[in-house]
This record gives structure tokens, C-alpha cells and sequence, in this order.
């Protein structure tokens, strides 16, 4: 049955909201999200109305030296993952090409040069102080990130104990680097084959000046401005070399792989491919960092729904009346959906970061398996929520200036960035299936005895969802004809495509519930924790019902109710969906600063005159 409220009474600003930020940012909310949060409300960080995609662009690397003025040590930003997914967070709301090229110049390109410079011996203040930005040339046109059929050389040359590094074809050319003139001087980390005595060595990277000081390309340097994206008003560019000298110390050597100045090659690692992932190692923080432009953005996005929700009249149910669109169900139902998911997906965010930045070399594999599969499961939960939100705000919505519209389309940029996310699930699908995930045995316990109110029976379904995904792959995978991998794996690969994604369901709902059982946090938190977890799960049982049902782990009474519990959670939480946003804790100068906070000002200038 329906319940009409909440057994609490509704709270705003309350020890609970504080509670909700502790929950979704942790212990550490000031020391790591605070500094962000405080800057990114700042004036020269407000939107800018008018600017062209070029003139965005280089507003975007003006603000990155602006980042760059705050920060004591880039080098340490780099290395503390944490710290350096939150600048993300906190930047994309406002700036998403500024997230984008943060993102370039501290993780891939800064990141990679102190990963293979472990010593300190190479003099990186050109960058830390931006006289020059960094960026990262992998991709290429014709060939994406394999690195099998990578084509671009970097060729020892003996006479100079250097390298010729060069594009070969025009499929080689690097595909998308921001390395335009625009935000100055530009250094690149290009990846490379690296060929002595005519034998391939496998791709590492080489640092490469690409511009002089007033940012025209060098010699040997081509650089093509590619046509505008959808996404952030970024510099992409077709980047490719012409027999490019380079002295030896541009390349960025460690125990992946090592060459002197006589050309001896020597490398820890036997496996080329294996030591190129260590070459790009960097790109699993990314994954984190793209994740946590789609959780910023998405939070931003509900905020601006939820409060707009609440302010923003229409009609009621009789004539003459009138009610905030809040009040209608089929508005906030959505809205309260949402915020499930969002808070599952922050939760799951920092389950990624945890387990990446604490694994030890052995567990390293299985960090990196979890970041790539909650960048692709966040990133895509952020693009349908955000939809959601710019819908329930209208023609508002449609505004860049009232943070969703723009933030949306560059979050396709995370959906592709980084590994472009039904790769990586196909990657995370076939490690899954040969050994690397055991599914929970189901409980002992009969489905009857259980109520859809016990957060562990939704844990125990949200797991069983896996377990027949994973049987359902595994049966296919052995019934695939011996001497044809490619139509085995093709006949395999839906049913192991949505085991990760049960997989990744029931880890967020996990973190959601491990936020919700702190006994040491405030009740009311605990409680709005507990039943958005109740809601998450019941969308998710309610969409694999039948599987459940036909397994035995639901009764045929439970599934006719799982409509009603959800509507249940739904109930209770409509009245605390302000407190919810509240605890995003994000900066009010950065929401007032939206014309949907003031409609009535709309298509007025300055002064309050109309333009």
C-alpha cells in the first residue's frame, strides 16, 4: 500500500544536509573539495554570454592558469588521484573545456612525465608554472588506441644518440589533441613505435615541443583544426611529423623499457602490448577524472531541476489553483529517480578512487577493471539524467547559461574519452567471464520470508540479476563452435555486456548502502540514504522481475508489489528532495548565477534594461 509520508518531518538546512556532503564527499570535504568548490564560485569563473566555440576555448585556458596560480604543487595534484578527480567535479559545472584541458595537462601529459621521471631528474617548470601546456597525441585517425596498428615511428638514430619521430601515412596522424595555437605554447606526449636497429621495440612515449613561443607550430609540425564538436569548445586538432628530430632524453624511459645512448634496449616487461598499457598507464586515473565530470555536472544538473521544480508555478487539479511543478507526480517521480541514482553513482565513484589509489601491484588489475567499469556505467547514468533535468526545466533548460544544456553535450565527450566506454565494457565482460568475478551464491533464505522493505534482500537480488547474466554468458561461450573466436565471442557478448552492467548496478547500490548503515551518521541522513537505496534497487529488481521470478528468488505477490514499493519510496522522499540537493554542496553564487534562478530577468542587460 502507498504510504502519504514520511514518518520525519521535512529538512532544509539541518544537520542532516551536512550529514548527506559527509556521506557523498567524505571526512576529507575540506581539504579535498572545499578548495575547488570555493574557487570555482568565484567571479572569473561565472558564464559568459556571446563568446564564440574559439573565444570559449581560449577563455578555457585562461582559466586553466588561474587553476594553475592556486595550486602549490602540481606535481602533488598529480599524483593524489582524489584530489585530482575532485578539480573535475567542481570545474565542469562551470567550464567544461576547462575540465577538459586540466584533465590533458595534469593527468595525461604532467601525469605520464612524473610517472616515467620517478627520480625527479627532468625539469618540468616550463609546465608546472604554465609557460607551456601539455597535451597527449595517442590516438590516431586511422586506428584509435591499438597499439598493434599503431603506424607513427620514433626511430633511434646512432649518430646522435637521438630519435626521428614521424607519421608515415595520413591514417597515423594524431587524431584530436588539443595542439592548436590556442592557450599559447604546446608540448606534447606522443606515442610512438619505437624502432632501433631496424627492430620494433613496441610503443612508448616522447616528449615533443610542438610550438615556438608565440605558439606557431614547429618545423616538421603539421597541426589541421578539425571541425566543431558538440562537446566543450576544445582546440582538437590532426597532429602529424615530418622526420621530427628529438634528443634522447625525450624519451620518457623506466623499467617498462630503457634505451641508451649506444641504442642497448632493455625492458622489464616481455610483452610489447603490456608495455605500452604501462607507457599510458595514466589513463586509468582518467577514466576517475572523466567520472567525476559526469558526477559534478549531473549533481549541478539536479540541482538546478530540483530548485526550479519548486519555484516555477502551474496549474493544479482545479481551476484557478495553482501548485509548484514539484507537486505533481509525474514531475518529481523522475526527478526523485534521478537523485537515486546520482548519490548510488557518487558512492560508487568513491569505491573506484578507494580501491584504485589503495591496490596494491596485485590488485592493481582488478582497480583498473572497476574504474573502467564505473566510468562507463556513470558517465552513461549522467547522460540520461541530465536529459531528464533539461526536460523538467523546459525551454530553460535549453539555456548554456543555466548549466545543463552545454554540460550535457560535452558529457558525451566522458563517454568516449578515455576509452570510449563499449570498448572498455567488452574488455571488462571477457575478464569477468574467464575468472575474474565469481557470482554470490544466493541466499538461503526463502524469497517468501523476505520483505522488499530489507535493504539486504535488494542486495541479495541486485546479485542474483548478476548470477543469471553471468550463467546466461557463460552457457553461450561454451556452446560456441571451437575454431571461430570471433562468432563465439559474438553470440557471448550481449549477456556478458549486462552482467557488467548488473555488476555495476549492484556495486553502487552496495556503496549507497554502506553510506546508509554508518551508525555514527546523523538518523535522518541514514534514513534518506536507506530509502533512495530502497528506490535504486526496486527500479533495477522491478526491470529484471521476470528473470527473478523465474529463478525463484521472487513470488509471483512480490513481483505485483514491487510498483507499489517503489511508489512507497517515492512518497517518502518528495518532501526532503531540497535537503537531497543540499548536500551536493554547491556554491549558491554558482546557482543564482543561472537566469533560470531569476527568470523575470531574462533578455535584460546589466542594468536591468532590455538589450
Amino acid at each position: 500500500m502507498v504510504t502519504s509520508a514520511s514518518p520525519l518531518p521535512p529538512v532544509q538546512n539541518s544537520p542532516a544536509v551536512a550529514a548527506l556532503t559527509r556521506a557523498l564527499f567524505g571526512e576529507r570535504f575540506e581539504e579535498i573539495h572545499q578548495p575547488w568548490r570555493k574557487l570555482f564560485s568565484t567571479g572569473p569563473f561565472r558564464f559568459r554570454e556571446g563568446l564564440t566555440p574559439r573565444e570559449r576555448a581560449a577563455l578555457s585556458y585562461e582559466r586553466l592558469r588561474l587553476v594553475n596560480d592556486t595550486i602549490d604543487s602540481p606535481e602533488d595534484l598529480v599524483v593524489d588521484v582524489e584530489r585530482l578527480s575532485a578539480l573535475h567535479e567542481w570545474a565542469g559545472p562551470v567550464d567544461a573545456g576547462l575540465a577538459t584541458v586540466a584533465s590533458i595537462h595534469y593527468n595525461l601529459f604532467l601525469g605520464s612525465l612524473l610517472d616515467h621521471s620517478p627520480d625527479g631528474e627532468r625539469d618540468l617548470r616550463a609546465f608546472t608554472e604554465l609557460r607551456r601546456t601539455g597535451t597527449f597525441l595517442c590516438t590516431e585517425a586511422g586506428h584509435g588506441n591499438s597499439a598493434s596498428q599503431m603506424e607513427t615511428t620514433a626511430t633511434f638514430d646512432p649518430a646522435t644518440g637521438g630519435f626521428v619521430l614521424h607519421t608515415p601515412s595520413p591514417a597515423a596522424g594524431k587524431f584530436m589533441p588539443n595542439t592548436s595555437s590556442t592557450g599559447g605554447p604546446k608540448t606534447g606526449v606522443v606515442a610512438a613505435r619505437l624502432i632501433t636497429d631496424g627492430k620494433d621495440r613496441g610503443v612508448f612515449l616522447f616528449l615533443t615541443p610542438l610550438s615556438d613561443d608565440a605558439g606557431d607550430p614547429l618545423p616538421g609540425v603539421e597541426i589541421r583544426r578539425l571541425p566543431q564538436t558538440a562537446t566543450s569548445p576544445v582546440d582538437h586538432c590532426v597532429t602529424s611529423f615530418e622526420n621530427v628530430r628529438l634528443p634522447h632524453d625525450a624519451f620518457l624511459q623506466s623499467g617498462h623499457g630503457r634505451l641508451t645512448r649506444d641504442g642497448v634496449f632493455s625492458s622489464a616487461i616481455g610483452s610489447p602490448r603490456k608495455r605500452f598499457l604501462h607507457s599510458i598507464g595514466r589513463v586509468t586515473a582518467g577514466k576517475l577524472c572523466m567520472s567525476a565530470y559526469s558526477l559534478g555536472v549531473t549533481r549541478h544538473a539536479l540541482a538546478v531541476a530540483v530548485r526550479h521544480s519548486h519555484t516555477r508555478h502551474t496549474s493544479g487539479v482545479t481551476a484557478g489553483g495553482s501548485v509548484p511543478l514539484f507537486a505533481h507526480r509525474s514531475h518529481h517521480t523522475p526527478l526523485l529517480d534521478a537523485l537515486a541514482t546520482t548519490y548510488a553513482a557518487t558512492l560508487l565513484h568513491r569505491t573506484a578512487v578507494r580501491q584504485w589509489t589503495e591496490a596494491t601491484e596485485a590488485e592493481r588489475e582488478d582497480g583498473e577493471r572497476l574504474a573502467a567499469v564505473a566510468k562507463g556505467w556513470i558517465t552513461w547514468r549522467a547522460r540520461a539524467v541530465m536529459t531528464e533535468c533539461r526536460e523538467r526545466c523546459g525551454a530553460q533548460g535549453l539555456f548554456l547559461a543555466n548549466g545543463i544544456a552545454g554540460q550535457l553535450t560535452a558529457n558525451e565527450g566522458t563517454i568516449t574519452a578515455e576509452g570510449d566506454n563499449l570498448v572498455i565494457w567488452v574488455k571488462a565482460a571477457g575478464e569477468m567471464l574467464l575468472g575474474h568475478f565469481t557470482p554470490k551464491e544466493p541466499s538461503a533464505l526463502a524469497p517468501e520470508d523476505r520483505e522488499l522493505t530489507d535493504p539486504a534482500f535488494l542486495q541479495d537480488l541486485l546479485a542474483d540479476i548478476e548470477s543469471v547474466w553471468h550463467q546466461r554468458a557463460r552457457t553461450r561461450l561454451r556452446a560456441g563452435k571451437a575454431g571461430d573466436p570471433l562468432n563465439r565471442w559474438n553470440a557471448t557478448v550481449t549477456p556478458a555486456l549486462e552482467l557488467v552492467d548488473a555488476h555495476a548496478h549492484r556495486r553502487a547500490a552496495e556503496a549507497l548502502l554502506t553510506a546508509a548503515d554508518d551508525e555514527s551518521a546523523e538518523p535522518m541522513a541514514r534514513y534518506l540514504l536507506s530509502t533512495l537505496h530502497r528506490l535504486f534497487a526496486l527500479r533495477r529488481i522491478a526491470a529484471h522481475s521476470g528473470d527473478l521470478l523465474a529463478e525463484g528468488r521472487l513470488t509471483a505477490d512480490q513481483v505485483r508489489r514491487l510498483p507499489d514499493a517503489a511508489e512507497d519510496a517515492v512518497v517518502a522522499l518528495a518532501p526532503h528532495s531540497q535537503a537531497l540537493i543540499h548536500g551536493f554542496a554547491i556554491a549558491e553564487e554558482v546557482l543564482l548565477d543561472h537566469p533560470i534562478s531569476h527568470p523575470e530577468s531574462m533578455g535584460r542587460g546589466p542594468e536591468g534594461h532590455r538589450d
